[in-house]
């Protein structure tokens, strides 16, 4: 299961980095989010993946014994969508902004921090 998982997450990432590449400044934000999720499937992975038994330490046991999957993991990435999610939902809303104020989502459009400078005429 964990090479069709790491091939997945490969494809993950080679696709968020095709968006972020673009100059669409919501694809920017959703190839953000992919890779997001990419990240969390990996420390998902690196947890262990098995059904033998849940992570419970029996009566008596100082730690767990036999074949588990590490629950700190597990932790981390439900904490990480969370997050994730709030910050896409803010950034998509930065990027609605954006489109009413200045009109378009290209960020070579979106200028309005750094104008070009504009062209002045030759003195005669």
């Amino acid at each position: 299961m964990e090479p069709v998982l790491a091939i997945l997450i490969g494809v993950l990432v080679a696709v968020a980095v095709w968006l972020m590449l673009s100059r669409n400044f919501v694809r920017l934000l959703l190839g953000f989010a992919m890779l997001g999720n990419a990240v969390n499937l990996s420390i998902f992975v690196a947890g262990r993946l098995t059904r033998a038994a849940p992570p419970l330490i029996a009566d008596g046991a100082v730690a767990f014994e036999g074949a588990y999957a590490n629950p700190l993991p597990q932790a981390l990435v439900l904490t990480a969508i969370v997050i994730g999610f709030g910050l896409l939902a803010f950034a998509l809303v930065l990027a609605w902004q954006a489109h009413v104020r200045l009109g378009t989502v290209l960020t070579d459009e979106m200028r309005i921090a750094e104008p070009l400078p504009e062209k002045k005429e030759p003195a005669s």
